[in-house]
């Protein structure tokens, strides 16, 4: 009960589940939702071989009504928490025209990659400022943006608008919470190998293969996950508010 605890949203599989074992690997127990219970037993059973104790509930976090309840039941499970990490996120809808995406795809995006991420980590902010709130480690909270956070696609207009607004999320909270010692981070993942990026992967291997980014690979859940266990458990302590690119050097541009 010593180990420090950290809550993941979106669990169950590809970044998330990375996510959840390297937490593991580093000390951590954790905590995980998702939106689907498919795939959160062989989430628990990855953390568990690699040392730490994982605990799964359901949570549509685009209902922020479903999110005080999450962070109750999260706070309880192990007497406190001292990391959260806003992974859960949905892309567009249809990936297509501008001109003809609904306003259902735009407010999907925003409410899942965006207004959610706030209310939970406001949700564990308030609790862990409070008096007598347990610190069994560093605390801290990720934001999981996206390379589209500055890269635009204008075929998913809502998801690049969605990650760049939750990008300003980090960097407000992150001076909001400094001053209690929780500092706040934004990932910005690049071309991931996931179930998300599988519908365009043909696209995306020939794109990587020409050079889109100077390390020409796909980039694997893992390595995402290294970066925020790194992070989470104090590797940068004078740190907040900055986001750091796992992606390749997908972001520099170049003559």
């Amino acid at each position: 009960m010593n180990r420090p605890v950290a809550l993941v949203t979106g669990a169950r599989r590809g970044i998330g589940r990375a996510i959840c074992v390297a937490l593991a690997g580093t000390g951590y127990d954790v905590l995980g939702c998702d939106v689907e219970r498919e795939g959160a037993a062989e989430t628990q059973a990855a953390v568990e071989s690699a040392g730490g104790f994982f605990a799964f509930r359901l949570a549509n976090l685009a209902e922020t009504h479903a999110i005080p309840p999450l962070v109750d039941w999260a706070w309880g499970v192990r007497g406190g928490l001292e990391a959260v990490v806003n992974n859960a996120g949905v892309g567009a809808m249809v990936r297509g025209d501008a001109l003809a995406m609904t306003p259902e795809s735009w407010d999907r995006a925003m409410a899942v990659n965006t207004r959610a991420p706030f209310f939970v980590t406001q949700e564990v902010a308030k609790r862990m400022v409070a008096k007598g709130a347990p610190m069994r480690g560093p605390r801290g909270a990720v934001f999981i943006s996206s390379a589209n956070a500055t890269i635009a696609s204008p075929e998913r207009t809502e998801y690049s608008a969605s990650k760049a607004a939750v990008s300003m999320v980090a960097r407000c909270l992150a001076f909001r919470l400094a001053e209690d010692g929780i500092p706040i981070f934004e990932i910005r993942p690049g071309i991931i190998r996931t179930d998300m990026t599988a519908p365009v992967a043909e696209r995306y291997s020939a794109r990587i293969a020409e050079g889109i980014t100077p390390i020409r690979r796909w980039g694997e859940p893992e390595d995402v996950a290294k970066a925020i266990a790194g992070l989470l458990t104090g590797a940068i302590p004078f740190s907040t508010g900055d986001a750091f690119h796992i992606d390749g050097g997908l972001h520099m541009h170049r003559l």
